[in-house]
């Protein structure tokens, strides 16, 4: 790590970090992004890590999208990120694109993006005057674009707290049927039972309903400290369409089609998150 930051030194305001490479190098090709140096960070063994340390899962910068699917760590702390993880693009681009570059593409329905803001979790960014850390909601600037300048700073994990026996979690993608489709819309959950079947507490992210995954607050806090049922996650999934605003695109649909489907996404996710907990 200290030879990245030094490269950041070297070429002031030319290098960029490269792992995967897949959104970067087509950036590059079509000059959205322009750069002299590309650092590659794919041989440094404390990027490629998957963890738990203190209760809290960590995920370092080189880590792809096909091994958090397989982690069984993963499988038994997140489950949601696990499922998101394994419905990126094709397997190629799995076995080669990095979770952390899925979220620093800032990207506002990148799955494993939305299933990290689910989970609570915060990137950790370092550059050469030290290291931040900052949550995923407080992480994206606008419709692709985010708080970390790529030529000085580089994501080196994300982390988030480990799910526990009476929590769950669950991810909900709608696409079309051709291959590599973009998610018209897609949906995480986790959440934390009481013994009595109410609901502790509860995260809902949902995406592209704006320019960055978005979380469905009132909703949530209908939930939290009712029982569950039926009837309840209808009305938390209307109340989650409050705080949609989904535009118009040629490739995920109307705006109008998506908000009749968003809240049928919402209370299918609740459903599974609450059926994936192993007590109940």
């Amino acid at each position: 790590m200290d030879d990245v930051l030094k490269c950041f030194k070297e070429y002031p305001g030319e290098a960029r970090i490269i792992a995967g490479g897949t959104d970067l190098v087509l950036d590059m090709e079509s000059g959205k992004v322009q750069c002299s140096c590309l650092v590659d960070i794919t041989g440094i063994d404390e990027l490629q890590k998957i963890e738990m340390t203190d209760q809290n899962v960590i995920i370092g910068a080189a880590v792809t999208h096909s091994e958090v699917n397989r982690s069984e760590l993963i499988k038994a702390t997140a489950a949601v990120l696990s499922q998101a993880c394994g419905t990126v693009g094709s397997l190629q681009i799995r076995n080669i694109a990095t979770v952390v570059g899925n979220v620093v593409n800032g990207q506002p329905a990148a799955d494993a993006a939305v299933a990290l803001m689910a989970l609570g979790a915060e990137a950790e960014i370092a550059c050469l005057s030290g290291t931040r850390n900052v949550p995923l909601e407080e992480f994206y600037a606008g419709l692709g674009k985010t708080n970390v300048d790529c030529s000085n700073e580089i994501v080196t994990s994300v982390k988030f707290p480990a799910l526990k026996e009476n929590q769950g979690s669950s991810f909900v993608r709608f696409a079309q049927r051709e291959a590599l489709a973009l998610p018209m819309l897609n949906v995480a959950v986790s959440l934390s039972l009481n013994g009595d079947k109410t609901i502790e507490w509860v995260r809902i992210a949902m995406a592209p309903v704006g320019p960055k995954p978005m979380r469905a607050r009132s909703a949530e806090q209908m939930l939290t400290g009712s029982e569950i049922s039926g009837e309840l996650f209808e009305k938390a999934a209307e109340e989650a369409l409050k705080e949609a605003c989904p535009r118009d695109s040629a490739l995920r649909g109307t705006a109008e089609y998506r908000k009749d489907v968003l809240p049928v996404l919402v209370r299918r996710a609740l459903e599974a998150a609450v059926a994936s907990i192993k007590c109940f």
